[in-house]
């Protein structure tokens, strides 16, 4: 399918470039200045605040009031780059949209801090949340939600399956256009915004060893007792298959999946609410789902 007419001037904001250790502080930076423009003026959640869960940098995102229920937010950025500059977009629009608290994880990036320091991070945070949310935070830890874009998927699949095994379940899980299988076996799809090449250089950075384990290749785990599962894919993104693979194989172990292709757009079109259309209502979808799955009935 053509991309979107408006996929140029996204391009035109941020172009594309050949990814090395060389270029990823350039990369890191020119991330971070786009996102002015790309996301635009969005409204701040009634409280904003960093915290430090544990020794990990995490900021609140927070409706005001009573207990909220919460989710704990996983930034894309192909492990190497993205932060609370990058997708505090997300954060604000779901936090207004749901009526739930958002956590965003600040985790170590790689390559300086390869796998597993994303994961432990996420871990550790979320610890910290079941221990002090309550009167730290002013959240409910009753049912907690985690979601994640991109690389942030990938974190919060692992994180999923790894609190399933440990008694302590998400009450769902939220994947937009997730990086899912490290064999890499692309579609003839994608845009400028990410291509083969560049995801390669993501996989090598963050995991330069073995990647057959189920903490970095989930279609290798077991996926039966996974959360109910929104996936949210983009029509010419080179991981729309694998994440559709991988809505398929939730669906075959029995765990309720919603998958859903938004056409024409590329990788990245859900942190860019000022530059695609299909932003807002994605975000109201994603909204909604984590409403419906937190919100005590």
């Amino acid at each position: 399918m053509p991309p979107h007419p408006q996929t140029h001037a996204a391009t035109a904001v941020q172009p594309g470039a050949v990814m090395t250790r060389e270029t990823l502080p350039a990369a890191r930076r020119s991330m971070v200045d786009a996102a002015g423009v790309e996301v635009g003026d969005v409204a701040p959640a009634t409280v904003e605040r960093d915290v430090d869960a544990g020794g990990v940098p995490c900021r609140l995102y927070h409706p005001g009031g009573a207990l909220a229920p919460v989710v704990v937010y996983l930034h894309g950025g192909g492990w190497v780059m993205g932060g609370f500059e990058t997708h505090h977009g997300i954060c604000r629009r779901l936090v207004a949209l749901s009526g739930c608290a958002v956590l965003a994880v600040g985790y170590r990036l790689a390559p300086e801090h390869p796998h597993p320091a994303a994961l432990e991070d996420a871990e550790r945070a979320v610890r910290w949340l079941y221990e002090h949310g309550t009167e730290t935070l002013g959240v409910s830890t009753e049912r907690v939600g985690v979601a994640g874009d991109s690389a942030g998927g990938h974190l919060a699949t692992v994180v999923a399956r790894r609190a399933r095994d440990h008694g302590r379940p998400y009450a769902c899980q939220v994947l937009v256009y997730p990086v899912i299988d490290p064999d890499m076996d692309y579609p003839d799809a994608g845009d400028a915004d990410l291509g083969a090449e560049e995801m390669r250089f993501y996989w090598d950075a963050y995991v330069p060893g073995d990647r057959t384990g189920p903490d970095v290749s989930p279609l290798r785990a077991e996926l039966a007792g996974l959360p109910p599962t929104l996936i949210v894919t983009a029509g010419n993104d080179v991981l729309r298959d694998e994440a559709e693979r991988y809505a398929a194989r939730l669906t075959e172990a029995g765990v309720p999946t919603i998958a859903v292709r938004y056409l024409g757009v590329g990788h990245g079109f859900f942190r860019k609410m000022a530059m695609f259309d299909a932003a807002e209502p994605a975000l109201h979808q994603v909204a909604t789902t984590l409403r419906a799955a937190l919100t005590p009935r």
